[in-house]
């Protein structure tokens, strides 16, 4: 059970660093913040993934809008946290 919720924090923070990134990308921040590169070095792993996937498929050839942070929050608030809620149960 603590493995579990510890999965879902953690995935819940991943969430909010994926929001922080976005809004970032509206921003004209320095990308040389140390806090910045943090995001940045912590969410791209799991976004370049997905963007490879998009940008390969029909859907995303020559958009110039990144969905894949909508993409990968959707999944892990949707569909990862609400699995593991229900492996809780069991």
């Amino acid at each position: 059970m603590v493995v579990q919720l510890t999965l879902i924090k953690v995935l819940e923070i991943m969430g909010y660093l994926i929001f922080a990134r976005v809004i970032i990308s509206w921003l004209p921040i320095d990308r040389d913040n140390p806090i910045v590169q943090f995001i940045y070095q912590v969410t791209e792993p799991v976004l370049a993934p997905v963007r490879n996937l998009i940008s390969k498929s029909s859907m995303g050839g020559g958009l110039m809008i990144d969905f894949s942070p909508i993409i990968v929050w959707l999944l892990i608030e949707y569909i990862i946290i609400p699995l593991i809620h229900a492996f809780v149960r069991f």
